[in-house]
């Protein structure tokens, strides 16, 4: 197969114009070399006027090059540079991964050629991975680039090549030659001046330094990654670069560090916006009911100047009635069991806290052993073993599901593996034969079982399927010089050469991994293709590594966002195709949350935020016919007018105000500005992302209705329900123990832990990272065989407050003490549940209410003092209620408040406010309502009203049904004695207080 590239997408044009533009005015060179002595012995090139000639040569003024730039940041909407600077020419241009970052500055290459006779280009790169990368792409686009440059001279060795520090010819070639010149090179090649062969005199080039030739040619220098050329190995890269005396540096990333003068950007958003990347959708691994061992998780660790290092654990925390996993930050010596409140991290105590750069852990002492855990490490989870199976199973039902779909359309289909340790997928034997790992055995185990399915048939006809499993897998880890493969770690040169084995091997296999004649189709790697290594039709990525490190998403992801090609090497487009499925253990929604904050943090993107720039380009007339930006400063302009009009705080983030004019499509804009408003609006609402669902400027404060609240009506209404009560309870002990018996028997099964796929698709846009879920897979159980029994009886008794004798008995009596073995965490939850339930209905059967003394009452009063407040979509006007609006908080309550302002019999009534309620055993009751009925214009009845959406007990929680009938034993209490009392009615709408109006009897 060999790749088609597309010559004529506009934003590959466009990012390409915008580094020739700042040279417009520049005369074209073309400079003729000749190989003879230098004049000063000490140099090849004795001055850059010398009849020798020089390589490139900028003949523009520092002014006419920073007109230019600001015209260009002025066509895209970009900041405008102030000033360059001194003595140095940086320029920015910011892609996203998968658009094409190689390509275009490869062609801008030859533009600049074409357009000003610039003849010496080096790329750096960080990695050695990036550097085969970009040189493979050099060699399939040499007959493209000669297509449409004119057949310029251009072919590998003569043209470009890889600096070798052994072919130091090449350099003399590179200074020499009057023809394009490209020069390949890794940062760590150049950055040591006391070990390189750069920079040291040769003989065999006339005893010159190679540094002096490539400074002569005054190269323009092409960064690829640059926040990994320039801030890593201590600075001393950006100095390599300077040292070479460029004619300017351009630099190439999607996650820039410093941005210097920007040109051209097309970052995160935009791509997946205008779909130049794979749609992406997360399939998250979750554990169901596996709290079962003491869980401790690494999630950070931090040290502040003068205080001794924190780290934030992640552990198993009851939460209500069950127990889920949060985060806590602790410090040395912490106890873990108080803590969580959980017995089951007895004698779990932190240790040390090492926050050293190269020595980062969290000491866990437990009983009989310690932990050393290192960041994102845990103890007491469930069997790893088991999830990995189960994320390597999804990924390869992932990857036939997409070759059902993709096959016929000629596009081969790959998945990737990234695995925390190369020996989990290859061994090696005494006498070094390799072997199969863990990995590798699962994987052909789960892909022999899933072939069979009756669902893959079609794609494995006239194929035994099942004996394929050992050919459709690989792995590409670093080798060293005996052939071992290794972890990859590019820390030193014999490192970096154990990695070259591996990327040269699998970049030569680029296009052939593409065929359908090739049947390796699942690459398993460690670190090796994470950056540098991008094949097109890569659809899934599990993540059995976890991903923790900053701009771990990004560059997962970013293996696989390319846009796929066919078999005979053509671009498919379109999300229907081409949608990147990344298997992980992190919750989709974390996920989400995480790449925002990578991308934010990357590329510098602020979400929901508008720049006092980025209207700037807005094309507008120009009184000629023609049109012309709107520029920089009628931008800045209109960005303080949004902000007036309180669109925009401060800082430029956006308001909801202006998310719900644009969602209804009044924007207010200046009269100068309304012209233009489409583009304005378009490029707000890129900006602005979606309304909230409460939205903060609809809140509102409703006023009391002081006629209804001072109403004769309303006073004897307030009258009967005011008063307050206290209760006793009495209750059958025998009683409570059957029917926590009974409900434990009868009780949910309780099952082992369980682990099941939540899948969601992303969407990227300037408002900022959302997930939508698409699917949740059925669970399947996890077998775990080395759980500890905690002690059950203690830990119902801390839980229930009844004494160990009642609790053995009813666990006894419930049959169910096996079901302890299966999940104890599942049947403590459930047993503690029935136990208190049981006890809830006990003391609710036995309660008994009595009114406090007449001066201990709800003050009307209260109604006028304490404020209420609610959101437009959920209020309703009132004529009737003791407020002008009511904050209803369910479809049943606002129908039923709509029927009492419709229905003529109803006089008065209050929405009851929540400092309004009734005490019980199981906390505070609060009623809905009070209203106030008149039959036949003369008779009044009273009432407090429960609205619920059902009548029936059942549908009702425990504790629900139990502060109901507390609040019915209440009302009844304070009716007591006196004529016509508030009845107490549980109702679903109107019309069910009028069939209790024939008896208003308690």
């Amino acid at each position: 197969m060999k790749l088609h590239f597309e010559s004529n997408l506009d934003y590959q044009a466009a990012a390409v114009n915008a580094v020739c533009d700042l040279f417009r005015g520049q005369e074209v060179c073309r400079t003729e070399f000749t190989v003879t002595m230098p004049r000063d012995p000490n140099s090849l090139f004795a001055d850059d006027n010398s009849d020798l000639g020089i390589g490139n040569r900028l003949q523009l003024l520092d002014t006419e090059l920073l007109a230019n730039l600001r015209d260009v940041q002025l066509r895209h909407g970009l900041k405008p540079t102030e000033e360059l600077e001194p003595s140095k020419y940086n320029f920015t241009v910011e892609m996203e991964t998968g658009t094409g970052k190689t390509y275009v500055y490869l062609r801008t290459i030859f533009q600049l050629n074409r357009d000003y006779g610039f003849t010496k280009f080096v790329i750096v790169v960080p990695s050695v991975a990036i550097k085969e990368g970009v040189f493979k792409t050099l060699e399939i686009t040499e007959d493209h680039f000669r297509g449409l440059y004119g057949n310029v001279p251009f072919s590998k060795g003569n043209n470009y090549f890889i600096y070798d520090s052994s072919k130091l010819g090449q350099v003399r070639n590179f200074a020499t030659s009057p023809q394009l010149q490209v020069m390949v090179v890794t940062v760590g090649a150049i950055n040591k001046k006391d070990l390189n062969n750069l920079y040291k005199s040769h003989e065999d080039i006339n005893d010159e330094k190679p540094i002096d030739l490539i400074q002569a040619t005054r190269p323009i220098i092409i960064v690829d990654e640059p926040q990994s050329v320039d801030g890593g190995l201590d600075g001393r890269g950006k100095e390599a670069l300077d040292g070479m005396h460029p004619l300017c540096t351009l630099r190439y990333s999607a996650t820039h560090i410093d941005k210097h003068a920007m040109v051209y950007r097309l970052d995160a958003v935009d791509a997946y916006q205008r779909k130049l990347v794979k749609q992406i959708e997360v399939a998250s691994l979750e554990v169901e009911d596996g709290h079962n061992k003491p869980y401790v998780r690494v999630v950070s660790i931090k040290t502040a100047k003068g205080r001794p290092p924190v780290a934030t654990l992640e552990l198993d925390k009851p939460q209500g009635k069950t127990v889920s996993r949060k985060l806590e930050q602790v410090s040395g010596g912490e106890d873990l069991e108080q803590l969580t409140g959980r017995a089951i991290y007895n004698n779990y105590r932190i240790g040390e806290i090492s926050a050293k750069k190269d020595a980062e852990y969290v000491e866990v002492h437990a009983p009989g052993e310690q932990h050393y855990l290192k960041l994102h490490e845990a103890i007491g989870d469930v069997d790893q073993t088991a999830l990995k199976r189960q994320m390597i199973r999804r990924t390869i039902k992932e990857h036939l599901d997409k070759e059902l779909q993709l096959r016929p359309q000629g596009i081969k289909v790959l998945s990737l593996f990234f695995i925390d340790e190369v020996a989990k997928y290859r061994l090696y034997d005494a006498e070094g034969n390799p072997q199969k790992g863990e990995y590798a055995h699962i994987f052909e185990e789960e892909y022999a079982n899933l072939v069979k399915h009756p669902n893959y048939k079609i794609l494995f006809e006239g194929i035994d399927a099942t004996s394929t499993a050992t050919e459709v897998h690989d792995g590409y880890f670093s080798i060293d010089k005996k052939g071992v493969v290794q972890n990859t770690a590019e820390n030193n040169v014999g490192n970096r050469e154990n990695a070259e084995r591996a990327y040269s091997l699998i970049m030569r296999d680029k296009e052939k991994l593409l065929s359908f004649e090739t049947k390796l189709k699942f690459i398993f790697s460690h670190s090796a293709l994470r950056e540098g290594w991008d094949n097109p039709n890569v659809f899934q990525i599990c993540a059995i590594r976890e991903m923790g490190t900053e701009r771990e998403r990004r560059q997962t992801i970013g293996r696989g966002l390319r846009l796929c090609v066919d078999q005979t090497g053509n671009r498919i487009r379109g999300f229907e195709t081409n949608t990147l499925t990344v298997v992980a253990t992190e919750s989709y929604e974390e996920f989400a949350e995480n790449l925002q904050k990578e991308i934010e943090a990357d590329t510098g993107i602020k979400f929901g935020m508008v720049e006092e720039h980025q209207f700037a380009a807005v094309a507008v007339p120009d009184g000629q016919g023609g049109h012309q930006p709107l520029g920089f400063e009628k931008s800045k302009e209109l960005w303080g007018q949004l902000k007036q009009a309180g669109y925009l705080d401060t800082k430029g983030k956006v308001q909801d105000k202006l998310r719900t004019a644009l969602k209804d499509g009044n924007v207010q804009l200046p009269e100068e500005f309304k012209p233009h408003a489409d583009a304005i609006q378009d490029i707000l609402r890129k900006l602005a992302g979606k309304l909230d669902i409460k939205n903060a400027n609809d809140r509102m404060m409703t006023k009391s209705r002081r006629a209804v609240l001072h109403s004769e009506a309303f006073k004897a209404l307030w009258d009967r329900i005011k008063h307050k009560t206290t209760y006793r309870v009495q209750f059958d002990s025998e009683q409570l123990i059957s029917d926590a018996v009974k409900a434990i028997a009868g009780g949910p099964p309780v099952t082992k832990a369980r682990v099941h796929f939540r899948k969601a698709e992303l969407d990227i846009n300037k408002g900022g990272v959302a997930a939508t879920e698409t699917e949740v897979t059925s669970p399947t159980t996890l077998e775990e065989n080395d759980i500890e029994l905690p002690d059950l009886i203690t830990e119902l008794q801390d839980k229930t407050q009844l004494t160990r004798k009642s609790i053995a008995r009813i666990l006894t009596e419930s049959g169910r003490l096996k079901d302890f073995r299966y999940n104890p965490q599942q049947f403590i939850e459930l047993a503690v549940s029935c136990i208190n339930n049981a006890k809830r209905l006990a003391l609710v059967d036995g309660i008994r209410y009595q009114k406090l003394g007449d001066k201990d009452y709800y003050a009307q009063e209260l109604f006028e003092t304490q404020k209420l407040s609610g959101y437009l979509k959920n209020m309703l006007e009132s004529t009737k209620g003791t407020h002008e609006h009511i904050v209803y908080d369910s479809s049943v309550e606002k129908s039923f408040a709509e029927a009492l302002e419709n229905n003529v019999a109803v006089k008065v009534y209050a929405k009851l406010p929540s400092w309004f309620r009734v005490p019980t055993p199981l906390g505070f009751y609060e009623p809905d309502w009070a209203v106030l009925i008149e039959q036949d214009g003369k008779e009044r009845l009273y009432f407090v009203v429960e609205t619920k959406s059902s009548l029936f007990d059942f549908d009702l929680r425990g504790t629900e049904q139990g502060k109901l009938e507390c609040g019915k034993a209440h009302f009844k209490a304070l009716g007591e004695g006196i004529q016509q009392p508030a009845k107490f009615v549980h109702v679903t709408k109107l019309g069910d207080v009028f069939s209790h109006t024939h008896n208003n009897n308690q």
